[in-house]
């Protein structure tokens, strides 16, 4: 399958409560936390830009009027975002199922993304894998020496995904929470809600032998979702602004 990055709509998630948060950002969802002079979102935002992806939902819950408050403007050229509030906290799969339901035509694939994380990996290259006979899904790993705060993902030897394993300290592939479904692969998603795709989306697929892939990546990686992490996120955005910049 020949896949044209516009033909790929693009969800990100931004729904969460993020509790380990709460006393350095009271007032604000995680994903909104400023860095360099931005949301951390919009940095997410601009990094889909830059791959070619110019059409984006955003899933918010938490505050969600302050997301909705900032993106309205449409703050970066050229990309028409939209927000879309989930009415009742969904699970990371259920919101994404919540934005992507109203989108008329539907495109050929989805992107899925969590706004509180950014990888540096080529969404080409993750469109190039779909398009490989008999592939239904492609997820981004990223390995770390430290993988314990995340847990790791196990593949086979053709780079398909097996299962996913409990956190334990030492080095590992973790989950990006990056994602990119074929349409159709939608119908086979659970139907309860919450619903998430560790814990349920990605078992069912597998259990219905769906073929998903995993792109390993050495780019740059960066979760916010806990104080340490945050406190890094301006040396980090500072040291990969060139990723921002068109090539």
């Amino acid at each position: 399958m020949s896949l044209p990055l516009n033909q790929v709509g693009a969800v990100i998630l931004a729904g969460g409560f993020g509790t380990r948060l709460r006393s350095v950002l009271s007032d604000l969802p995680k994903p909104m936390a400023p860095v360099l002079g931005k949301p951390f979102l919009e940095w997410v935002v601009r990094y889909l830009a830059i791959q070619g992806i110019l059409r984006i939902r955003i899933s918010t819950g938490y505050l969600a009027e302050s997301v909705a408050a900032h993106f309205d403007k449409q703050p970066v050229a050229d990309v028409a975002v939209t927000c879309v509030v989930e009415p009742e906290p969904l699970g990371t799969a259920g919101g994404f199922l919540n934005a992507a339901r109203t989108v008329s035509p539907k495109p050929k694939a989805w992107l899925v993304l969590n706004g509180d994380s950014l990888a540096f990996a080529s969404i080409e290259t993750m469109v190039s894998l779909l398009g490989r006979t008999g592939v239904s899904g492609v997820l981004m790993g990223v390995r770390m020496e430290d993988a314990a705060r995340y847990g790791t993902i196990l593949t086979t030897a053709k780079g398909d995904l097996l299962r996913f394993e409990e956190k334990r300290p030492g080095s590992g592939l973790i989950n990006a929470g990056v994602y990119l479904f074929r349409e159709p692969v939608l119908e086979k998603f659970p139907s309860h809600r919450p619903l998430s795709f560790e814990t349920s989306v990605f078992p069912e697929l597998l259990g219905s032998n769906v073929r998903l892939r995993v792109l390993e990546s050495d780019g740059a990686f960066l979760d916010i979702g806990i104080p340490e992490s945050l406190a890094a996120a301006e040396g980090f955005i500072s040291k990969n602004l060139h990723q921002f910049e068109r090539r």
